[in-house]
Parts: structure tokens; sequence; C-alpha cells
């Protein structure tokens, strides 16, 4: 059965007058990087709603965002991500397995290549390929 299927049969369980459906996602433990996304020159305000240093020239800038699991690699990935290239750090999450760098768009290039080597060369990960907008 596949996804489409699943879900009309699930419909088919859902009272008339419910007007929501609410999936739940779980994540199986396994060693993999699901997420690796550089955004090149985004807009200024993706910053502040970030929580990320405004204080940048963003004609230059990018920001990567990686999810990984098992979560604690995030620390791992950032250690790697640094020692790559100058970027640097917005947000490290050993709970949720989430990264999130910024710098130049070489800068974040260079530190994903780096980091999603190693998480599949070296710590034999399942690795998406990086993306980019």
């Amino acid at each position: 059965m596949n996804t489409s299927d699943l879900l009309a049969e699930i419909g088919k369980n859902i009272p008339a007058n419910t007007d929501k459906l609410r999936i739940i996602q779980e994540l199986v433990p396994g060693k993999q990087i699901t997420l690796a996304h550089i955004i090149a020159n985004p807009d200024r305000i993706l910053y502040k709603k970030l929580g990320l240093d405004p204080a940048i020239d963003y004609s230059k800038a990018a920001i990567g965002i990686v999810t990984m699991s098992p979560s604690e690699t995030a620390i791992i990935a950032a250690d790697i991500a640094t020692k790559a290239s100058a970027i640097e750090l917005g947000f490290v999450d050993r709970f949720s397995g989430t990264l999130i760098i910024t710098g130049t768009v070489s800068e974040v290039e260079s530190s994903m290549k780096a980091l999603t080597d190693y998480a599949r060369d070296t710590l034999g990960f399942t690795v998406c390929p990086v993306t980019r907008t």
C-alpha cells in the first residue's frame, strides 16, 4: 500500500465532523543526515527570525542547515564545520540533531562538504545530497 492509499484509508475512519487530521511522524534510530541545505544570500529578515547575528555582509552570506541522527552527532558536525572553514555557529542542538552555520557561501559550502564527507566516510552514515537555494 502506498502513502496516498494509506492516507485515504485513514480518512475513511475519521468522523465527518472532524476538520483536522493529525499525523505523527517518528524518527527511526539510525546513522543518517536527513537534511543538508545551503541558503545562499538569504534575506536579512531570515537572520532575525532565526536569532542569528545580523552584523554580517549579506551580499556574501549563506546559512547552512543540517539535521542528523543520532542527535548528539550535531556536536561532532559543529566541530568539523568550524575546523573546515571560518564559519560561525548559529545553533547546535544535541537533542534534536540540528546544526545551523553561517558564513560566506564558499565557507558554508566547504564546511557542509567536510561534515557530510566525514559522516559518510568515517562514521558510516547515510547522507542525503547537499541542496542549495
